[in-house]
């Protein structure tokens, strides 16, 4: 495939809205509801991320329209996300607001080269544990990062950690007790309002309808708790963030965590929107491309980075939504709350944003799929609990990072158990001189974790002529594997055995030449590929031996 083809896939085009003549109406239907769920999320992960409410619906609407524009997947919705604002807080805190601007651009330009490098697939390589793992501790990480709005205590004029854990313990110490019990009724009235509304009706927004319940209320009395504040009624001109060398060296290794971030949820998240219905495959590289640009864009219109999010994009297929137009449609919605209702957003206590975010943060974990990842297997369940804790304690792509380590390193001792090297009868009936012949299996998986383990019970091998080894069920081989096979056929020929090699496969036939496994045999014809026949020369080997007589090859 050509250059230029290569890049038309990566591109828009009409094929994206061959079905749009029969859908636009349910895609309409579900880019309003979509854009009525996202709204507060929009606005709390936008003030919990330090950005401000403003950062977190410009990139809903800038970063939504765009990813489903160039995105890869017909029903992705994107936008501002939990594990997002989770990986921004320590960015804020460290760099300050106008950090997350540069970030945001830095780390869409490296997602969009990970498409154009057609790394889409890799996030198959995540084991489902991690993601498990993963995907819990964002929850705790949300819900302790609310513990200060919902207790009443500002999050500014006063120095706290960044670990979410401790800023959480640290506001504790800080309660003011009016403004602490006005807090916790109104994330109290709005976790009971979103519980309660779907119950009512699967579709009613119980998020919005709890925001405008503790709103009201909230200005009626006159509640002591802190509000949103005055928002833009328009969004800004785009513009490059300010740049400097010593702040992009600074922000470089930040940025590529929040885009390999970017990249992982999703993905993940396009993943599970094309198996919730029949809407399409999605195209992991085209959907970086359109990650990257969307984290980009919001980046000049002073967003944060996006992500696809899967709480939303679930929500738009359920609604119905079936093309990109009900992610744009979602993208609308929210521009026309910025233009008309910007300073009834700005009078929403921030309580009422953690209410909605510890509601979420508990839909997050499904107690069904935990049970089932911890009953497994052992291994799984260390993979997950690890991958957890370490997201918690110290950072998400760590997390990952160790989580697939001990993942594969369990992986590796499962397949290292699995080499085995199995002795068997000699088939046939007996015969004199069978008790000098040694025939073993090799089972499994050939590899650096396990070739010396299983080839260690053939070498001890005593008072034997003749050593048979099977290779037909050998499902894998290495460099490593191959070496210490050579090694095994030089030390028993040396101690005057003769090894026979019985079903070496085609695809293991290149590597055990060029290692020399077949040159250490004493002749090129001591590799059969009937067992019979290989059984049958070791039998004559041995009567050869009884009388005296060389072998056959050894006159040749």
């Amino acid at each position: 495939m050509s250059a230029r083809a290569r890049l038309a896939e990566l591109l828009p085009g009409p094929k994206d809205y061959t079905a749009l003549p029969r859908t636009w109406r349910g895609d309409l239907l579900a880019g309003v509801t979509v854009g009525i769920v996202a709204l507060p999320l929009a606005l709390a992960f936008g003030v919990t991320s330090g950005a401000g409410a403003e950062a977190g619906i410009i990139t809903a609407i800038v970063a939504g329209a765009v990813a489903a524009v160039f995105g890869g997947s017909n029903v992705q919705v994107s936008g501002p996300t939990g594990a997002m604002v989770v990986v921004l807080a320590p960015i804020v805190a460290a760099h300050g607001v106008g950090a997350v601007a540069i970030v945001s651009v830095l780390a869409g330009i490296a997602v969009v080269a990970l498409g154009l490098l057609r790394l889409g697939r890799l996030v198959a390589v995540i084991p489902w544990p991690v993601i498990e793992g993963f995907t819990l501790g964002i929850a705790v990480i949300i819900a302790l990062q609310q513990v200060p709005a919902a207790l009443g205590v500002p999050t500014t004029g006063w120095a706290h950690s960044t670990n979410a854990a401790i800023a959480a313990a640290e506001a504790l110490g800080r309660i003011d007790g009016v403004a602490a019990a006005w807090s916790l009724g109104i994330v109290a009235v709005v976790a009971a309002i979103m519980l309660v509304a779907p119950r009512l009706h699967p579709r009613m927004p119980g998020s919005i309808i709890g925001i405008v319940v503790v709103t009201v209320g909230a200005i009626a009395l006159d509640t002591p708790v802190a509000r949103i504040g005055a928002l833009p009624s328009s969004l800004p001109a785009p513009a490059l963030p300010p740049l400097d060398w010593p702040m992009l060296a600074s922000l470089a290794a930040p940025a590529l965590t929040v885009a390999a971030l970017a990249a992982i949820e999703s993905l993940l998240s396009a993943r599970v929107g094309a198996a919730l219905a029949d809407t399409g495959r999605y195209e992991p590289d085209r959907e970086l491309v359109g990650q990257g640009l969307a984290s980009i864009a919001s980046g000049l219109f002073g967003g944060m980075p996006a992500t696809g999010a899967i709480a939303r994009t679930a929500v738009n297929v359920r609604s119905g939504g079936r093309t990109r137009l009900a992610a744009v449609a979602h993208s609308a919605v929210l521009l026309l709350v910025v233009l008309f209702g910007a300073g009834i957003v700005g009078a929403i206590p921030l309580a009422a944003l953690a209410g909605v975010l510890i509601v979420t943060a508990a839909r997050m974990v499904s107690v069904r799929t935990l049970r089932s990842v911890v009953r497994a297997s052992r291994g799984d369940a260390v993979v997950f609990l690890a991958t957890a804790i370490v997201t918690v304690a110290f950072d998400l792509i760590v997390a990952v990072a160790i989580g697939i380590v001990v993942a594969a390193v369990l992986a590796l001792r499962a397949l290292a158990r699995s080499a085995r090297a199995v002795r068997e009868p000699l088939p046939g009936e007996p015969q004199p001189g069978d008790e000098r012949i040694a025939l073993y299996r090799l089972d499994g998986t050939l590899f650096f974790g396990a070739a010396e383990a299983v080839v260690a019970a053939v070498e001890q091998i005593e008072d034997v002529d003749v050593v048979v080894v099977r290779l037909s069920q050998l499902r894998a081989l290495d460099a490593t594997g191959a070496r210490v096979l050579s090694e095994l056929v030089e030390g028993l020929e040396r101690r005057g055995v003769t090894v026979l090699l019985k079903g070496v496969q085609s695809r293991h036939s290149a590597l055990m030449e060029r290692v020399g496994v077949l040159r250490a045999l004493r002749h090129a014809k001591h590799s059969f590929d009937s067992l019979e026949a290989a059984v049958e020369h070791a039998r004559d080997h041995v009567r050869r031996a009884a009388h005296g007589d060389p072998a056959p090859e050894d006159n040749a």
